[in-house]
């Protein structure tokens, strides 16, 4: 158990970021759950149940919306008051938009995406690095969320896609200036975990052919467990990278 732990995990009011998350509080691990609604992220501290309790709280709801650097710097600083340290970040907040083609989308929306999507999780990277380059002992584990999108797009996706492969770049570069204070960073790219953002796919998804097709989705199991593996890693081992899909979901070869 990891009861001196502490992580950081954004986007956890839903999904990914609940089941790595309780994923994390079922190993001893004390968690801040940070999201923009305070109601979904309550409901996850709520289904740890023991972790949870008001005695020795070991869910921590924070409501942070990460694409604003202030609140994500009042997020961080909370957390050194409280706790002194930080082990874990997952960067797992993201959104996305209906599918078009490029010259639908408006540069409000651009922007929206990219200030969550990438901004967001290098406000938190950031963050984290102060606070990991200071702490005693120093170092500390930061896992993006890339997705499949890091590799390659769906159709219609320009926005979602740009910023995932740039998380690629911000998950390589930060890998590499982190080596000096043991700070080790790692991408986890996820494709079609059933979740609420993936509903869709079991009636049909727009290929890259112009059909339209469902998808296998895979269990958010298979998520947690493979970002539980990276996360029980010593500092001294990193995953760079690692894909975790639903074995028939159109991605390799073509299609």
């Amino acid at each position: 158990m990891n009861h001196d732990k502490i992580a950081l995990v954004t986007g956890a009011g839903s999904g990914i970021g609940r089941a790595c998350a309780l994923g994390l509080l079922a190993e001893g691990w004390t968690v801040a759950l940070v999201g923009r609604r305070a109601d979904a992220l309550q409901a996850t501290a709520d289904a740890a149940g023991d972790a949870a309790s008001e005695a020795a709280p070991r869910a921590v709801v924070m409501p942070c919306d990460v694409s604003r650097e202030a609140e994500v710097a009042d997020a961080f600083a909370t957390i050194q008051a409280r706790f002194g340290r930080l082990d874990l970040l997952f960067n797992n907040a993201g959104t996305g938009l209906a599918a078009t083609t490029p010259d639908a989308v408006s540069g409000e929306d651009w922007r929206r995406a990219v200030d969550v999507n990438l901004n967001g999780a290098f406000y938190c990277l950031s963050q984290a690095f102060k606070l990991m380059k200071e702490q005693q002992p120093m170092g500390g584990r930061i896992i993006n969320n890339g997705s499949i999108s890091a590799h390659a797009p769906r159709p219609g996706s320009i926005a979602y896609t740009a910023t995932k492969h740039a998380i690629s770049g911000l998950t390589k570069t930060a890998a590499l200036d982190g080596r000096p204070w043991d700070i080790a960073v790692g991408q986890i790219d996820i494709g079609n975990a059933a979740s609420e953002m993936t509903a869709r796919m079991v009636d049909g998804v727009l290929q890259a052919d112009g059909g339209v097709k469902p998808e296998p989705r895979m269990d958010l199991q298979a998520v947690v467990d493979t970002f539980m593996a990276m996360v029980r890693l010593p500092l001294t081992a990193n995953v760079l990278s690692v894909t975790v899909m639903a074995t028939k979901m159109p991605f390799v070869g073509r299609g």
